[in-house]
C-alpha cells in the first residue's frame, strides 16, 4: 500500500454518500473529471477497490464500505479540531441528506426545513422524498424518517412523535352518499388508497388494518395524489390528521370508531448521530414536532 493523500478521503466521502461523480463535483465545487481521478488515485494507493462503476452510478464494495467508517471518524476530528481552534464555537457545516416519507416531507418538513437551511449557510440540506424506503446501509441518505425501527446493528433511532390518522371526505360527497353511522356502512362507498401490491412498509397498510377485506376502488403510490382524489369528491381517504386539517373541506368520518395510531422514527448511522450537522437537524426535527404536537395527535378529534 502507497502512502495516500488524507484529502482524498473528501472526495471518496462525496462519491460514497451521492454514488455520482457528478453530484459529488457539485459539492465539492469541483468537475466530475478531477473526482473520478482522484478516487482511482486512492484506489490505486489503497491497493483496493472501493467502488463498484454501473449505470446507477457508484455502489459501495465491502473495502468501501469499510474505509466509510473510517473515513467519517477523520471527519469528525477535523471538525472537532476546527471548532476548538476557532474558540468552541460549533461549526455546522458540510451535506445532509434525510430521506423521509411522503406525507412528512411535503407537509411538514418542507414548510420548516428553509428556516433551519437559512440559519446555516455553512449547511447544505438534502431533502430527499420518495415512495419507497433507501437504505442507510449503502449511504443513500445520512438520516431517514421511518414508521418503524430497525433491528440492523450500527444504528441511532430516536421516536419523533405519535400521529394519528383519520377517514375523511369532502361535506359534498358525504352529502350526496349514504350516512356513515358505524364501519359497516362503509361497504357502500368508494374507498381511496395506496396501491395494494406497492405498499413498502406495513405501516401504510391502513386497509388491512381499519378496513379487512376492503379494496381501494382508486389507487396511488402518493398520498399527494389520493389527497388531491378525496378533495374532488371521488371517495373517502385514510390520511394523517396533520394533513388533512389544512383543508377545511375535508370532514373526519366518524373519527373516534375510525382513526389509527402510527409513530415516526429518526434513523442513522451510530457513527453520524453525534455529528454537528446530524445532530442539529435531528434537534431542529425533534423540536418543531413539539411544537406540531396538536396537529400530529389529533386528540380533538377523539372527543
Amino acid at each position: 500500500m502507497r502512502p495516500f493523500s488524507w484529502d482524498d478521503l473528501q472526495f471518496f466521502l462525496a462519491v460514497a454518500r451521492t454514488g455520482q461523480l457528478s453530484a459529488a463535483a457539485r459539492k465539492l465545487r469541483t468537475n466530475h473529471a478531477t473526482v473520478s481521478r482522484r478516487i482511482d488515485r486512492l484506489e490505486l494507493a489503497l491497493a483496493a477497490k472501493l467502488f463498484e462503476r454501473n449505470p446507477r452510478g457508484y455502489l459501495l464494495t465491502t473495502a468501501g464500505e469499510k474505509l466509510v467508517e473510517r473515513a467519517e471518524a477523520i471527519e469528525r476530528e477535523a471538525t472537532n479540531v476546527e471548532s476548538e481552534v476557532a474558540g468552541g464555537a460549533t461549526s455546522v457545516s458540510g451535506v445532509a441528506r434525510i430521506s423521509t416519507l411522503e406525507g412528512f416531507g411535503n407537509y411538514f418538513l418542507a414548510d420548516r426545513l428553509p428556516e433551519l437551511a437559512q440559519s446555516l449557510p455553512g449547511l447544505s440540506i438534502e431533502l430527499l422524498i420518495i415512495q419507497q424506503i433507501v437504505s442507510l446501509s449503502r449511504r443513500e441518505a445520512d438520516m431517514s424518517v421511518t414508521l418503524s425501527t430497525t433491528k440492523t446493528g450500527g444504528l441511532h433511532q430516536e421516536k419523533i412523535t405519535l400521529y394519528r390518522l383519520f377517514l375523511y371526505g369532502t361535506r359534498e360527497y358525504l352529502d350526496r352518499h349514504p350516512p356513515v353511522r358505524r364501519k359497516a356502512d362503509l361497504a357502500r362507498h368508494r374507498i381511496i388508497g395506496y396501491i395494494e401490491d406497492m405498499i413498502f412498509t406495513p405501516g401504510l397498510d391502513y386497509h388491512r388494518e381499519l378496513l379487512p377485506g376492503a379494496r381501494a376502488f382508486y389507487q396511488s403510490s402518493s398520498i399527494h395524489a389520493q389527497l388531491a382524489a378525496t378533495r374532488k369528491g371521488l371517495g373517502l381517504c385514510v390520511m394523517p390528521h396533520f394533513m388533512a386539517r389544512n383543508y377545511p373541506d375535508l370532514v373526519p368520518v366518524i373519527p373516534r370508531e375510525i382513526h389509527l395510531e402510527r409513530y415516526y422514527w429518526c434513523i442513522c448511522h451510530q457513527d453520524l448521530a453525534t455529528t454537528p450537522r446530524i445532530r442539529m437537524l435531528t434537534d431542529f426535527i425533534m423540536t418543531e414536532a413539539i411544537k406540531a404536537k396538536a396537529d400530529f395527535h389529533g386528540q380533538a378529534l377523539l372527543g
